[in-house]
């Protein structure tokens, strides 16, 4: 059976299924004229109703149906919730498990004494041993059967606990080991990217330096240092991303000793050694911030780097795409947010022109996820990147960052 019904029948039955058991047990031994006995065993019977709440009055209360109305039904339904239950069996609900051993003894003592004695208390006969014998045993039988059951029931559900528990932790340190390997191989591949890239950025330096001393050309001198300049920046954010993946993948040596990261007072040079006709609109001194980060925001330094990094490969794209054209760069201190929730911000602009059809296109590689680098960024910081070509030919990128994320 399915659907909402089927799930309300299963909540349901187990309740009202032993409460009916129970009542039929005290109409079939009792019938309708004892008055007396047929109450308490009704009384009983409703009482399951609530023996999950409350087991052990719940058992209390289905004695005097055993002992009076000699239903059996009742009795033993209560006395396996008790054994089952895991608020009366438990360490938690009274110490050691010797002492839970001794509650449920002394329950089923209980249960034997109400199902031995016979009611009324006057009409036991001490010297019938055969009669009484069998019945002690009867009573015996009647105590420990559902015990055993409910005992079995509660060690059966901790270990299927416990095997849950021993799975979730297996699938964590399956979770721990993945990534421990990920770690170790990062860490590898910064060691390589370290070897090949700095190789190759420290000829270029060193070649640059061979063409600044050698040659008397005013302009070829200037090159020449732009490009060392530019080669020992590299080897710097080359040095610094490396210590993070290797302090990632366990070299905690590395993170003591990580570059010092750009931010908006970095970014005139930047434009300046950009070689591109770049018109740039920055924030007013009191605003930029000192050098040691007094009077920024908090959180002020990473939406800073966020919006060095916006503006860098915003360039890097116009010089591969647009070559020649007339870049503009606009960085300002907004307030971001709708009304209810108002925040400060950073906002950049970069907008250039269409491209210059005599400039020559640079063979400059690239892999196509620039863009999509910077709206993973922006969205991390809780802020926005929109990318879009203009009417007049040309593409403006644009980023809002707000305050206080990092």
């Amino acid at each position: 059976m399915r659907g909402p019904l089927a799930g309300r029948l299963r909540r349901i039955g187990p309740v009202l299924v032993p409460v009916l058991l129970s009542i039929a047990d005290a109409l079939l031994v009792n019938g309708l004229e004892m008055a007396l006995e047929l109450g308490v065993s009704v009384v009983a019977a409703a009482a399951l109703l609530l023996r999950r709440r409350w087991p052990l009055l719940v058992f209390l209360v289905t004695l005097p149906g055993l002992y009076i109305g000699y239903i059996w039904f009742a009795p033993m339904i209560a006395l396996y919730t008790l054994a089952a239950s895991p608020r009366f069996c438990s360490d938690r609900a009274g110490g050691a498990p010797t002492r839970v051993h001794a509650r449920l003894g002394i329950c089923a003592l209980l249960l034997v004494a109400a199902h031995f004695l016979p009611y009324p208390i006057s009409d036991f006969e001490l010297t019938a041993y055969r009669e009484n014998t069998l019945v002690l045993i009867d009573a015996c039988v009647t105590s420990a059967a559902p015990i055993a059951l409910g005992l079995l029931v509660r060690t059966r559900r901790e270990l299927a606990s416990r095997v849950e528990d021993l799975t979730r932790s297996l699938r964590r340190e399956d979770r721990l080991l993945a990534e421990r390997v990920k770690a170790t191989e990062r860490a590898r591949l910064a060691r390589e990217m370290h070897d090949v890239v700095a190789h190759q950025v420290s000829l270029i330096s060193l070649q640059a330096g061979a063409v600044q001393v050698s040659t008397a050309d005013e302009t070829a001198r200037n090159g020449a240092r732009t490009i060392r300049e530019l080669s020992v920046r590299t080897l710097e954010e080359l040095r610094h991303m490396v210590g993070v993946l290797r302090a990632a993948g366990g070299d905690a040596r590395e993170a003591g000793e990580l570059a010092p990261q750009p931010d908006l007072d970095e970014l005139p040079r930047l434009i300046e050694m950009s070689a591109l006709d770049v018109t740039y609109e920055g924030p007013d001194a009191e605003d930029g911030g000192a050098e040691d980060g007094a009077g920024r925001p908090r959180g002020g330094r990473t939406v800073e780097r966020a919006a060095f990094r916006t503006v860098q490969e915003a360039l890097t794209n116009v010089r591969k795409h647009a070559p020649g054209a007339r870049v503009r760069v606009r960085v300002d201190a907004v307030e971001l947010g709708a009304a209810e929730r108002i925040r400060e911000g950073l906002r950049v602009e970069i907008r250039n022109g269409p491209p210059d059809a005599t400039a020559a296109v640079p063979a400059l590689p690239g892999g196509g996820h620039g863009l999509v680098g910077l709206r993973e960024r922006a969205q991390s910081l809780g802020g926005t990147l929109e990318a879009r070509p203009t009417s007049e030919g040309g593409f403006v990128v644009r980023a809002e960052f707000p305050y206080g994320t990092g």
